[in-house]
């Protein structure tokens, strides 16, 4: 039983595009056609492979599939590479949390030579969730915060990222002044990025020892959370290298000083004897280790 590299690019593009559609523009054939592929790979495999929603997603069945497309397109244009010595069509899906993005990682995708991709397809994910888009074969990469490797791929260890909690000077005058820290905690606003982020609940669990529930504002970008910190509207949790001259100049102050919230970070990706994965988990880790700390 096989599955030809026509249906596998067929199948990823409807996941990445999320419809038959769309997957028809981006090859340049009729949904028709599109759909007669997937017919035929889900009526070769016995299984459902795309589940018919909006956006379409994998099945359990297809995530197997999935993460098979990923690996043989990345071969495949890897070994045409290599006949015509030129790299053409790779867009490498790679998974990162938004503040490594915001930050240190970035400077790692200058450093890969540019003749080995042509496109990087950047997911944003928290990263305690992040690992899960490597299990159903929407990334070839990740940043995570899970140490343990997704089957089928090598862990590295990054370093850690440290969140200071951190308000503006009215904000802390208004809400924490002249009180006990946990009593005020419990009812000063919070921000969060989204409801994936636990960074400040930690933070409470770890200067309270008890699970409190103050009022939450979702900001769900970096910089506009940034800039709500700075405005008044909650406390939230920084990376300590964004704050620091402005913890030095008292435009912006810790909520609880002495407190702080370490995330070790971890580069997983599938092993696959590959030019472009190697070149890319060297540009990290180089990355990492001067914006990180290692210690």
């Amino acid at each position: 039983m096989q599955l030809d590299s026509a249906q596998l690019d067929t199948f990823a593009a409807v996941i990445d595009d999320g419809s038959f559609d769309a997957a028809a523009r981006r090859l340049q054939i009729t949904p028709s056609a599109v759909s007669q592929r997937i017919k035929a790979m889900e009526s070769r495999l016995g299984h459902v492979l795309v589940q018919r929603s909006k956006p379409a997603k994998p099945t359990e069945a297809g995530e197997a599939v999935l993460r098979l497309a990923r690996q043989v397109s990345l071969l495949e244009v890897e070994a045409i590479a290599a006949v015509k010595g030129k790299m053409e069509g790779l867009r490498l899906p790679v998974a990162v949390n938004a503040d490594s993005l915001n930050g240190w990682f970035l400077p790692a995708l200058l450093a890969v030579p540019a003749e080995l991709v042509t496109a990087f397809d950047l997911r944003q994910e928290d990263q305690d969730h992040s690992a899960e888009l490597l299990r159903n074969g929407t990334v070839l990469a990740a940043v995570t915060a899970d140490p343990r490797p997704v089957q089928g791929c090598r862990v590295q260890a990054l370093g850690k990222m440290r969140y200071l909690s951190i308000a503006s000077p009215e904000y802390a005058d208004r809400w924490l002044k002249g009180r006990p820290l946990p009593e005020a905690l419990a009812e000063a606003p919070m921000l969060v990025f989204n409801t994936k982020d636990m960074l400040q609940h930690r933070l409470l669990r770890k200067v309270t020892r008890r699970r409190l529930d103050p009022p939450v504002h979702t900001i769900p970008a970096p910089g506009p959370f940034v800039r709500a910190i700075r405005l008044g509207l909650g406390w939230g949790m920084i990376e300590e290298e964004v704050v620091e001259d402005d913890l030095t100049a008292g435009r912006l102050v810790e909520v609880a000083p002495g407190k702080h919230v370490d995330v070790p970070l971890y580069w997983q990706h599938w092993k696959l004897d590959s030019t472009v994965l190697d070149a890319l988990t060297t540009a990290v880790l180089a990355a990492a280790a001067a914006g990180l700390r290692t210690s």
